[in-house]
């Protein structure tokens, strides 16, 4: 029974790590899609590599995923598997559906939801004061910061390239372009992929088939980020219509913008203060702030309204579908 359940929380792991693939693709690359700067297949093939390399650069987030949510200790081993199984069946759930109306929520909340909710109905503690630090401060946090330096770096590029040739201009961000949205699809993978190395890594310590001095073992590493990747190439054009032309009809000036102030943000929550934050929220966030200096009319707010009650939504959602499924599975698989 043992073996069969961290076998199943493995799976749900991976398959919640593909479809956080084909769920966040757009957040690399609708920019540069939209923008014409790549097309549609060479962009995922890129944010696919990127991925894939991402996930092999650190394992910061994933070990705040895997300690720093829910208090496992003190429970049965059938319990703990059956909690973070039940965290990801919240989390799949929420994905999904946000995919299907392709609002372009956060798989990074979806998961602390379901850890929070699963944890919460089968009687565990909850770190709230790990969450708050290092999941809603940076939750609201990181929008306004890519809000703010997509605004001001935007801003900056109109003054310097003032004189410039509209033309001109054009081409030379069309090929940086490249190079942005590449990092972004690395800071993806950096922070996506690592949330569910955490999940893998946190069902392993509870059967000890994982030491915690020599941290998550290597399979872990490549497995989740061959999952991410191959979701990723799979592409997510629901939420990649939504990102790149439904906010606002975007430029390669402001595309480069949204996607390297993103970027930044990724790198800094990832490497200094090892907090998993939405890549999504940043980039959405990113590209209303260069939107907003072409005029705040130009930015379509009904839509961003929609995807912020997606925001909000998001953490409670994820745990309630978790808390279901644990209520419902918790006497089959304890």
């Amino acid at each position: 029974m043992e073996v069969a359940l961290v076998v199943l929380v493995v799976a749900l792991a991976l398959s919640f790590d593909y479809t956080n693939g084909f769920h966040d693709a757009a957040n690399a690359i609708a920019t540069s899609v939209s923008t014409r700067a790549l097309t549609p297949r060479v962009a995922l093939l890129m944010a696919a590599t990127m991925n894939f390399a991402g996930a092999l650069l650190g394992t910061e987030v994933a070990e705040t995923i895997a300690t720093s949510i829910v208090d496992l200790a003190g429970a049965s081993t059938h319990a703990e598997l059956a909690v973070v199984l039940c965290a990801l069946l919240g989390a799949i759930t929420w994905n999904l559906i946000t995919w299907w109306f392709g609002l372009p929520s956060s798989s990074t909340h979806a998961l602390i939801g379901g850890l929070v909710g699963a944890g919460l109905a089968g009687g565990m503690s909850v770190y709230w004061s790990a969450i708050v630090d290092k999941v809603v401060l940076p939750m609201i946090i990181s929008p306004l910061v890519g809000f703010g330096l997509a605004f001001a770096g935007m801003i900056a590029v109109l003054w310097i390239f003032k004189s410039a040739a509209p033309a001109k201009t054009h081409r030379r961000f069309r090929i940086a372009q490249t190079a942005s949205a590449a990092a972004m699809a690395l800071g993806h993978g950096l922070q996506d992929a690592q949330k569910t190395m955490g999940v893998i890594y946190l069902a392993l310590l509870t059967v000890g088939w994982a030491n915690p001095a020599t941290g998550i073992p290597l399979w872990v590493k490549l497995a989740a980020a061959a999952a991410i990747s191959a979701g990723t190439y799979s592409g997510g054009w629901r939420i990649m219509r939504t990102l790149g032309r439904k906010i606002i009809e975007l430029d390669p000036a402001r595309g480069f913008v949204a996607e390297s102030v993103s970027a930044l943000v990724l790198y800094v929550n990832a490497f200094v203060l090892h907090a998993p934050v939405s890549t999504t929220h940043t980039i959405t966030s990113a590209i209303m702030g260069v939107g907003a200096t072409r005029r705040l009319s130009a930015v379509r707010w009904g839509v961003a309204k929609n995807i912020a009650i997606a925001w909000v939504l998001t953490i409670p959602a994820a745990a309630l579908v978790a808390a279901l499924a644990t209520w419902a599975l918790w006497p089959f698989l304890t």
